[in-house]
C-alpha cells in the first residue's frame, strides 16, 4: 500500500508540475501577446502620425500649388501682353507714287488708346498714327498722302487700312516703320513690295528703315534685296523666345523626364510634328482657322499638367474618366455654338485622352509614351509657328527660304532653352534634396496647369 501511495504522490506531483509548466507557458504567451499589441498600437499610432504628417505636407504643398497656379493665372495676362506682335503692309510703287494696304490684329490696336477699326468707320486720330508711323520716304522727306486712309472690309479679327502717297521724287525711297514702337518695343512689322517679283523685309525697332533701289517701280522690285535667310533664322529664335505658350508647354513635356535619352525622346517627337505643321501651313497648304488653334495650344498645356499630375498622385482612376467626360461635355457646348474650338475637335481630344490614360495604366515606363503626346500637340503647336510667315503671302520662291530660315531659328532657340533646362535639372539632382525637389516639382507643374487653364478659357470663351 505504501508503494502504490507513494506512485500515486509522484504522479500527483508531476500532475501538479505539467499544471504549472502549462500555466507558466501561458502566462509567457499572454505576456507576449500584450507585447505584441502594445508593440502594433505603437507601430499603428507611428503610422497614423506619419499619415497625418504626410496629410498636412500634401496640403502644405497644395496650397503652394494653387497660390502659384493663382499666381500663374494673374502674369498669364503679362505673358500674353509680351508676346510678339506684328502687322504687314503691301505697297505698289509706281514712278513718285505709292499706294499702301496696312494689315494689323485688331487685338494689337487694344495697346493704342484709340480703340479698334470697325469698317468703314476710322477714327481720326488713328488714321493720322498710322500714317505717321508707317510711311514712305523720298531722300529722307515723308510722302504726302493725297488718298484715304480708309478703313477696308475684313475678317472681324483684322483691321486692314489703305491710303496712297505722292513723293517729291522717285529716288531715295525707303519705308520706314515705327508701328507700336513704344507700346510693343519688339513688335515685327512685314512689308512686302509688290511687283514683277515680290520681295519683303522684316522691319523692328533696331532696324525700323527698308531702303528701296533708285527708281523703284513695278520694272525694278528685283533688285530690292529681301530679308535673308539669316534674318529669318533670328526671327525664328526671337519666336521661340517670346513664345511663352510653346516654352511652357515643353517645360510641361520636360518635368518628368529623368535622363538624357527622355529629353531627347520629347524634344525629337516636338521638333518632328512642329516642323511638318509649319511647312503645311506656310506653304498654304493647310490653313486652320487661327483662334482655334491658339485655344488648344493653351488646352494641350493644360492636358499635359493633367497627365503630370495623375501620374505624380498615384494614378488615381478618377481623373482621366473625369478628363475625358470633360471635354466631351465641352464638345456638346461647342456643337451648340459656344467657344472657339469645334465639337469634332473636342470629341477627339476626349477619344485620345481616353485612350492614352488606358495605355498609360498599363505602361509601367510612362515616359516611353511621351513621343505620342509630344508628337501629337506639336502638330497643334506648330500651326502656331507658322502664323507668323502665313500672314505675308510670300511668292514660293521667296517662301523656301524663309521657311527654312525660320524653321531653323525655331529649333535653335528650343535647343538652347532645353539645354538649360537640362543643366538646371542635373544640378538640382546633385544639391537640392529630394523632398525639395519634389515640391519645385509639384510647383512647377501648377504653374504650367494655370497657365494652360488660362490661355485656353481666354482664347477659347474670349474671357
Amino acid at each position: 500500500m505504501m508503494r502504490v501511495r507513494r506512485v500515486q504522490c509522484v504522479q500527483l506531483v508531476r500532475r501538479v508540475q505539467c499544471v504549472q509548466r502549462v500555466r507558466r507557458v501561458q502566462c509567457v504567451q499572454l505576456v507576449r501577446r500584450v507585447q505584441c499589441v502594445q508593440l502594433v498600437r505603437r507601430v499603428q499610432c507611428v503610422q497614423l502620425v506619419r499619415r497625418v504628417q504626410r496629410v498636412r505636407r500634401a496640403a502644405r504643398r497644395a496650397a503652394a500649388c494653387l497660390a502659384l497656379a493663382a499666381l500663374a493665372l494673374l502674369g498669364a495676362a503679362a505673358a500674353r501682353a509680351h508676346t510678339r506682335s506684328t502687322s504687314y503692309s503691301s505697297w505698289e510703287i509706281e514712278g513718285a507714287t505709292a499706294s499702301v494696304r496696312f494689315d494689323i490684329p485688331q487685338y494689337e490696336l487694344t495697346r493704342l488708346p484709340w480703340g479698334i477699326v470697325a469698317p468703314p468707320a476710322l477714327s481720326p486720330e488713328l488714321a493720322a498714327y498710322l500714317i505717321g508711323a508707317l510711311r514712305l520716304e523720298a531722300g529722307g522727306v515723308p510722302c504726302v498722302v493725297v488718298d484715304g486712309p480708309r478703313a477696308l472690309k475684313s475678317p472681324p479679327e483684322h483691321a486692314v487700312v489703305e491710303w496712297r502717297v505722292q513723293c517729291a521724287s522717285a529716288d531715295e525711297l525707303a519705308i520706314v516703320s515705327e508701328v507700336l514702337r513704344e507700346p510693343a518695343p519688339s513688335h515685327l512689322h512685314f512689308a512686302k513690295l509688290r511687283g514683277a517679283r515680290v520681295t519683303e523685309r522684316v522691319l523692328t525697332s533696331s532696324a525700323p528703315r527698308w531702303e528701296l533701289p533708285r527708281a523703284a517701280d513695278a520694272a525694278a522690285p528685283a533688285l530690292t534685296a529681301g530679308s535673308s535667310v539669316g534674318e529669318y533664322v533670328q526671327l525664328g529664335i526671337g519666336h521661340i523666345a517670346t513664345g511663352y505658350d510653346h516654352l511652357v508647354f515643353l517645360l510641361g513635356l520636360l518635368l518628368l523626364a529623368g535622363s538624357a535619352r527622355e529629353v531627347i525622346t520629347v524634344v525629337t517627337g516636338f521638333t518632328a510634328a512642329h516642323s511638318i505643321t509649319l511647312a503645311l501651313a506656310a506653304l498654304g497648304r493647310v490653313k486652320p482657322e487661327a483662334a482655334a488653334i491658339e485655344a488648344l495650344i493653351g488646352l494641350s498645356i493644360a492636358l499635359v499638367a493633367l497627365e503630370n499630375a495623375w501620374l505624380l498622385g498615384g494614378r488615381p482612376r478618377a481623373l482621366p474618366f473625369a478628363s475625358a467626360s470633360g471635354l466631351a461635355v465641352l464638345g456638346v457646348f461647342a456643337a451648340l455654338g459656344t467657344g472657339a474650338i469645334p465639337a469634332a475637335t473636342y470629341a477627339g481630344l476626349a477619344l485620345f485622352v481616353a485612350c492614352y490614360f488606358a495605355l498609360l495604366a498599363q505602361s509601367e515606363r510612362p515616359a516611353r509614351l511621351r513621343f505620342a503626346v509630344a508628337f501629337c500637340f506639336g502638330l497643334v503647336h506648330g500651326f502656331g509657328f507658322a502664323g507668323v510667315l502665313g500672314e505675308i503671302a510670300l511668292p514660293q520662291a521667296r517662301l523656301l527660304p524663309a521657311l527654312l530660315g525660320f524653321n531653323a531659328g525655331v529649333e535653335i532657340g528650343q535647343l538652347v532653352i532645353v539645354a538649360v533646362f537640362f543643366v538646371l535639372t542635373w544640378l538640382a539632382s546633385r544639391f537640392v534634396r529630394a523632398g525639395a525637389r519634389n515640391a519645385l516639382r509639384d510647383l512647377a507643374n501648377a504653374a504650367v496647369c494655370g497657365l494652360g487653364v488660362y490661355w485656353w478659357v481666354s482664347r477659347a470663351y474670349g474671357a
